[in-house]
Parts: C-alpha cells; structure tokens; sequence
C-alpha cells in the first residue's frame, strides 16, 4: 500500500510572505550602492570585561544572529558535574525546560526537554555538521550518547528557528548545535577523576598527539559506574571519541572523528500522585521520590493460602509467581545500548570567493531492554498465538519481555558558499538513509521465578519483528544580504524536505496471528519552507532582529503509529510549523542583554499518549494521535552584568522566560466511552509546558584559581493531561560549585584543579519527569536528592 502526504497548501498570510521574500531579493540585487560585503564583521562591539564564567556577546546574546540563538561555553561545561549529559546542560538556556529522572541526566527514558511550545523530539540536534536524526530514546540517536563535555568546545542553541542551512527533518523550528575541538597543536593530554554521591565513581583520560605536517590526532575515553539513587540496580557507561585533523596548504582542513558508547543501566518506575503521597495502597509499603522496583523476590505463597508480609499470594493455582505484583522485581527492568558513529568532514576555499564544506557519516547501534509481563497477560496472549505460531511454550510465571533494536544511518551533507559583492549565496544538500530493525517476544525464566535465567528457547508469544526505513532529501538556498553600510543584515532562504518512509514485517500481534507482514509506504514533502531574517544595528552597541520561518517535520512516533495501525489505515499527516519572532540586544561595559518576543503555530501537531502496560510493572508505552493546532506565545530574556562597584570581584547571570502554549482543536472521536465522542481540550493548556522559568546565578572570584558560583532555577507549575485535571507544583533548585587551582603547575603536571559540585543544596523533594495522559492522572519520576561531586583534574 502507497500513501502519499504532501504539505504543500499555502494559507493567505503564507502566500503574502512569499511574494515579500521574491520581493526583497529583487531588491536586494538592485541596491550594491547601499550595500557592503556580506561577510564583514559586526560593528557592535564585543563584552569588554573579563572573567571566568563571562562569555563574549556574541555567545553570550547571539550578537549578530537573526534568531535568538545562544551559547553554552566551554568554560560553563567544565564547571558542570562531571558527566552531566549534553542535554541536561541545556537548562541553563533561556527557555529550556530539561527535566532529568537523576542529577546527571544519565537515565535515558527519564529525560525530557521542552522549549517554547517544543518537545525534545521536535528540536533538530547537530555534532560538528552530522544530523542526529531521531531523537527517540528506543531506536533513535539522542545527542547525549555522543558527547563528553570535556570534548566540546561550546553548544548553540536556537529556540525558535535554526538556520535554515542546518540539515534535520526532526526540527519544527529549534535546533541545537554541538561543536567539539579540535585536536592539540602540542602533544599531552588530560585527566580527572570523579568521586560522588550514590558511588559514583567517572574517570576521564584524553590524548593528544600534537601537530606534524599539519597532522593532528586525539583519542579520549570515560568510564562512569554508579548506583541508582533510586532503588537497586546500577550504571555502567563506557564512552570513547576521537579526532584526526589534517591542516590543508590553502587553510582548508580535513577531519575524520568516531564516537562509541556502550551503555548498561536499570530502571527505575514512574510513579502516580497518589503512589508518591503513599495512599495508594501499595502491596510493599512504598511512598515517596525513594519509590522504586524490588531488591529482592517475595515468597509465593500457595493459592488461596494468607499471604505474609514477605509473601505475596498466588493469583492462578499452581503457578508459584501468577501474581502480577512479581512484575516490581528490578531485574525485569534493564537497558543496554551500543552506538557507533563516524564521520568525514572536508573544509576547503575554492577561490577567494568560494568555500565548500561536505561531510559523510555512518552509524551502527544496536541495543536490548527488559521488561516484565504479568502471568495472566501472557497467558492470554499465548492462547491467541499458540494455534497459529509455531514454537510457542505457556507460561510458567512471571514473563521475560526482551526488545531488540539494530539498524544503520548513512548521510553525506555538502555546502558551498560565495561571496559576491554585498552578497553571499549559499546552497546545500543533504540525503541520509535510515534503517531499523525491532525485535520483541516474551520469553519464559526459569520455573517463572522473576530470579530465574531467561529461557530464550522457550518463546511465551511474539510481539514484533519489523524493519522500518527514512529515506531523506533536503535542500536549501540562501542569500545574505549586507546593506545601509553593513548596519543591516538581511537574510533569506528556503529549504525542500522530502522523506520516504517504508515499514515491512510483523508489526504487531495481530500480524501474527493474521498470517500477514505488510508493507506500508508513506512519503512527506513540502518544497518550498522560507526563511527570512533581518539584523539591524542601531548603533555600536544595540542590535534589534526579526525572524520569520515555515516547517515540516517527519511526524514523531511514525513507528509507532503504523505498528498500531490497520494496514488499510491513512498515516498521520507531517507536523508543520509558523515561527515568528522579534527581539533587542544590549552590550554595554559592564552587561550586556537579549530579549526576545515570538509567536508559534502547529498544524497537524502530534501528541504522545502515555498509558500503562497492563502487568507491567509501571511501565508505559506512547502512541501518537493529530491533536490538531497548537498556538503559542511569549518572551524570553537573558543577560549577564559585571558591576564596577564591586571591583570586578563578582558578577550575575540570569534568564527568565514565559511561555503560554495552548490547543486550538477539540479531538474528534475519542473514545471516552463505548461510543466514540469528542474530547474537548480546545483552550487547554498544552501540558509539561510551565509559564514561567527562571534561571540565575552569581560567580564570584575572590583571587586569582578561585572561582565559586551558586545558581538557581525556577520551574512553574505544569499541567499533566490534556483535559488539564491534574497539575504538579512548581519547584525551585540550588546548585553550586567550588573551582580551585586555575594555573597551578606541579611537576610535568598543569592546570591541576579541585573542583566541587553540590546540586539541589536544599535537598528539595519534587516530581520532574512527567509522562503526560489524555483525562487521567498522570506519572512522574521524582526529581534526585542531594547530590555531591568532588574532581581532580590536570592537563600534561
């Protein structure tokens, strides 16, 4: 079966805009008398003050950006506890509200991120010029997996529209660029080594071969092991990167870069309000954010016989672990994932006009998790199988649910820029293909105990074995525009998106048990998605800027929804998107500032559904449906500021946003009854989606090598479920940190350092994650504790 999606209908405001674009580019050829190079720099002049956490203007506020576009510098990075994943470094961002299930971000399917009216599956992510693809935590390529924050050299991050240059089809507006160094000119290296709360232990080793012939070279490798904070189970990660660069004669580069992970941990559950606040008669006692799966199995005890208080009860007669409840045994809850990248990157003038950039790139993952099914659940699917698929056994007990993931993603991107008088044209390509492979079954244990060996020759029922496949072709065009002596900057652009999509196998039981392995195709394009942007310099320290950008993106969970769907059913139309935002920048001596205004529009915008696996264990799974339009609005402000009066000794950064993010649409025929019925939601509040963040800090250098800073981040409150009948209540977190030994030496040693990290000081109990429903209450993964660092780290 064929279905074809294409967006390609222009609204009244769209087609104006259009006709606007052709408009200025006419005119922006006929002026050269107003007009200077395209690619002079900025007369607004950088942050002239100093300091170790004081970024450049240009990071700082995004000077000279037509979006508002910010920088995570290094400096900020390495202050960070050691670890912290790329994404959670993301919530020091105006905007940026990053929720992670531990104080490292570490646990995957505990992390979520949302900025302005987008979700972290929305948001485009970029290492050194390779598109990550999806986002998704079970198949996908997430940023975090890829980057040690030691290795890179800053994050950029724009919330509302990226350059239209920046290859994703994931993107409906954000995306967040990821920059590692590049390798040492002189040989050495560096270390740390990591000791923390809950055992963590992370030691960091980097080494660089320094430059011959304009050959250089670094490999770098870290290694984290830790327990939960939550419950029993542990984290193993073992991450290695490295880089060859070779300096071209006419000042090109060449670079070749390869990032492992290999990545083991347990889970830990998501838990219901009423779990959290202990009225919800749990078997074992459990309340609070210490709610997690068993240590240990509890006695079976012999149907209808009294159960004790370490035993719990048979449900089925004879069969020692039919109770549901042996579903909470941490064992069943288990992640394990390998990723391998590589990457080819080519930079080289042509003429002094003309540059070129290409990059190829290769991924492998592959990766399994764990999870339980209930007696009773498997029972009923194995009757409904075992006539049908040949090799099934019954149940014994308690289930071994075992998922598999394989696959390969494969793209080359290219670039070429010219400068021609006020001018500079760029146009550019990218195509990737991506291949995936899902595996899922449920498997017998031994005698069903939950501690038993998993009998992987004893299938219970088949789930899936699909293959699904992204074919993607996007291609852009740009014109910079430098005019009015080089204090207006003009930018204009389009991209086309295509993406084909195919899924072939057994997506679901159903498949199984009707003796089918469809095909189903479905192909998303639009060929025209503009760009504009205008920077205007009102003087040597004030720059006002507008941006204006369509989107399309290939609709979130596509697996899922043609796993879940008839094979005769339509697929989901792409989510698309209207950005529009206007902001001011001030650079002064001592501070400088952003604020920016925006409006956001979805159509056809895709809304995960979250609901519990019936003996589970507490765990969910998503499925997305249209929810219709979703509009959006608000400001964002972020600045830091360096008082005089002080005598430089101290200085504030902040940020604050507001957010007001809503649907526009009921849903059509959702099932609230027997009968099929509309939910309305038109007017709600979206939810996970605060109104008001903050975040601020204040660094203080009281002498040369010391540098402490304490800092403070603010989220609202948060609606849980679209009817909005349920809320979570805001929470306010403390962090700080203690750096000490900048520029001491000793021995073949330098920049030996001491550092100290203390997040959530307050030890502050709040509910972060949330796995958002449609009218019923919702779950959580409590925020972590406490948790202290300490790190020692030298250069060589």
């Amino acid at each position: 079966m064929g279905i074809v999606m294409t967006n390609t209908r222009l609204s009244p405001a769209s087609r104006h805009f259009r006709a606007l674009l052709l408009a200025a580019t006419v005119l922006g050829g006929a002026t050269p008398a107003l007009a200077q190079e395209a690619d002079k720099v900025s007369t607004v002049d950088e942050l002239v003050v100093t300091g170790a956490r004081v970024s450049e203007a240009s990071v700082a506020i995004g000077t000279d950006h037509a979006t508002a576009t910010v920088s995570i510098t290094r400096e900020a990075l390495l202050s960070a506890p050691a670890g912290v994943t790329g994404l959670k470094m993301l919530e020091s961002l105006p905007g940026f509200n990053v929720q992670a299930n531990d104080a490292l971000g570490m646990y995957e399917f505990g992390n979520s991120v949302s900025v302005r009216a987008f979700n972290f599956q929305q948001i485009g992510f970029l290492l050194d010029n390779i598109p990550m693809g999806r986002s998704d935590q079970f198949g996908g390529s997430p940023i975090y997996r890829y980057v040690d924050n030691e290795n890179l050299n800053r994050v950029t991050a724009s919330a509302g529209a990226g350059d239209v240059a920046l290859p994703s089809y994931a993107s409906l507006g954000p995306i967040v660029d990821y920059f590692t160094q590049k390798p040492s000119e002189t040989a050495g290296g560096s270390a740390s080594q990591t000791f923390g709360s809950d055992s963590l232990r992370r030691t960091f080793l980097r080494l660089e071969t320094g430059e011959h012939a304009g050959l250089s070279a670094y490999v770098s490798g870290s290694w984290i092991k830790g327990d939960l904070w939550r419950g029993p189970g542990t984290i193993d990660r073992k991450h290695y990167e490295g880089k060859i660069n070779y300096a071209l004669s006419n000042g090109g580069n060449i670079s070749f870069q390869t990032v492992h992970n290999d990545y083991y941990d347990y889970d830990s559950p998501s838990i219901t309000k009423a779990q959290y606040a202990g009225t919800a008669n749990d078997p074992f006692g459990r309340k609070g954010r210490s709610f997690a799966y068993l240590g240990n199995v509890p006695l079976s005890t012999p149907f209808g016989s009294a159960a004790t208080d370490s035993s719990l009860p048979q449900t089925t007669a004879g069969v020692p672990y039919s109770n549901a409840n042996y579903a909470q045994y941490y064992k069943f809850a288990v992640n394990k994932r390998k990723d391998h990248l590589y990457g080819l990157t080519l930079n080289t003038p042509i003429t002094d006009a003309i540059d070129v950039t290409a990059t190829g790139y290769y991924e492998d993952k592959s990766g399994y998790g764990v999870s339980p099914e209930a007696y009773t659940t498997s029972l009923a699917s194995y009757n409904a199988e075992r006539l049908i698929v040949a090799g099934l056994t019954a149940p014994k007990g308690l289930q071994y649910g075992l998922s598999g993931i394989d696959g390969t993603r494969k793209g080359v991107t290219g670039k070429v820029a010219w400068r021609a008088g006020f001018n500079k044209f760029e146009a550019g390509l990218w195509l990737e293909d991506d291949d995936y492979h899902r595996t899922q079954a449920r498997y017998n244990v031994q005698d069903g105990n939950p501690d038993g060996a998993p009998l992987l020759n004893e299938p219970v029922h088949l789930q899936r074995n699909y293959t699904s496949t992204r074919e993607t072709t996007q291609f852009f065009l740009k014109d910079t525009l430098s005019l009015v002596d080089d204090k207006l900057k003009v930018e204009l652009g389009f991209k086309a998106t295509d993406i084909d999509y195919k899924i072939s196998g057994y997506r679901n039981p159903a498949d199984y048990i009707a003796k089918r392995q469809p095909t189903i195709k479905a192909n998303w394009k639009d060929d025209f998605l503009p760009q504009v942007g205008v920077v205007y310099n009102l003087n040597s320290r004030d720059q006002i800027f507008s941006s204006y950008s369509e989107n399309m993106a290939l609709p979130r969970g596509a697996d899922d929804v043609f796993s879940a769907a008839s094979p005769s059913a339509p697929g989901p139309e792409p989510e698309t998107s209207t950005n529009l935002e206007l902001g001011y920048r001030a650079n002064r001596p001592t501070f400088n500032a952003s604020f920016v205004v925006y409006k956001t529009e979805f159509k056809n915008r895709l809304q995960a559904f979250a609901a519990l696996v019936p003996g589970g264990g507490g765990t969910t799974e998503t499925f997305y449906q249209n929810v219709g339009a979703v509009k959006a609005s608000g400001a964002e402000f972020s600045g830091q500021w360096k008082p005089e009066l002080l005598g430089g000794k101290i200085y504030f950064n902040a940020n604050a946003s507001y957010n007001k993010s809503e649907f526009q649409d009921d849903i059509a025929n959702f099932t609230l009854t027997p009968t099929p019925a509309a939910l309305k939601i038109a007017g709600n509040a979206v939810p996970d989606f605060p109104e008001w963040l903050f975040q601020g800090g204040v660094t203080v250098e009281p002498t040369d090598g010391v540098v402490f800073n304490v800092s403070a981040r603010h989220i609202d409150d948060r609606y849980t479920n679209f009817t909005n009948s349920e809320t979570t209540k805001g929470y306010t977190i403390v962090n700080a940190y203690l750096d000490l030994g900048d520029g001491f030496a000793a021995g073949p040693l330098k920049q030996v350092k001491a550092r100290v990290n203390v997040d959530n000081i307050f030890d502050k109990d709040y509910l972060g994650t949330i796995s958002t429903t449609v009218n019923t209450p919702a779950t959580f993964r409590p925020g972590s504790h406490r948790t202290i660092q300490f790190t020692l780290s030298a250069d060589f």
